[in-house]
């Protein structure tokens, strides 16, 4: 349970992300996402309840060269380049020019590696940020909103990037409060108000809620929360 204000702002979330799967959180903004995130990653307080990130607890010392996060706003330096950046966090996970320079080809913007990032658009800049953390090759991927403000060519070659991640083993959480993006995970985590109204793959949900239309699955979800029960299991990746 996270709290805020005085209110609770998480309650009663469970849930477990297989390693080599990618897990959408989905919901409308305010529901309670990035606060999950932030709880992921080790970095919000929590009030009560457990999360654990590979065996360790959530922002453990030991996960810090095993976790990566993109945060929704661009965590880049402005006045270094992108190339400048992407080294700077190789350096503090003890990579070199070599993985610094994959990270960049990655997220392809080689061609834009020797531009000040406060010179980038701002898509460019949320992949500039994205280099930075996969440049340590990271065993938990945590992405808060990272196709925001991407075109639709860009948003699908950077989806398929997170599919064949998982694919080597990446455990990928990736939130969005666009529902066409559902459909390419491997499991859907649809929160609102601060709490899981349901934990299940694409195709699952559509026949719990009766429909094809993730959208309308979502909707008829949050009019009838008991039409689907959520696990009792602790945040676990």
């Amino acid at each position: 349970m996270v709290h805020r204000g005085g209110r609770p702002v998480l309650s009663g979330v469970n849930f477990i992300a297989a390693v080599g799967t990618v897990t959408g959180l989905l919901g409308p903004s305010g529901s309670g996402k990035t606060t999950l995130i932030r709880s992921v990653v080790g970095v919000q307080k929590i009030k009560s309840g457990d999360v654990t990130v590979l065996g360790q607890p959530a922002g453990s010392a030991a996960l810090r060269r095993q976790v990566g996060y993109l945060t929704q706003s661009p965590s880049c330096y402005g006045d270094l380049t992108v190339e400048e950046n992407v080294r700077h966090f190789a350096a503090l996970h003890g990579k070199g020019r070599k993985e610094a320079a994959r990270a960049i080809d990655r997220v392809a913007l080689t061609s834009a590696r020797d531009r000040f990032v406060r010179d980038l658009s701002g898509g460019q800049r949320t992949r500039a940020s994205l280099a930075c953390a996969l440049v340590p090759d990271p065993r938990v991927l945590v992405l808060d909103e990272p196709t925001v403000g991407q075109d639709p060519l860009l948003r699908r070659e950077l989806w398929q990037h997170f599919r064949d991640l998982a694919a080597s083993g990446v455990t990928i959480l990736v939130s969005s409060h666009v529902m066409d993006e559902a459909a390419r995970c491997d499991r859907i985590l649809l929160i609102r108000e601060g709490g899981i109204i349901a934990d299940d793959t694409p195709a699952a949900i559509r026949a719990t809620a009766a429909t094809d239309d993730l959208d309308e699955a979502f909707l008829r979800l949050v009019e009838s929360p008991r039409a689907y029960r959520t696990p009792t299991h602790s945040p676990t990746i």
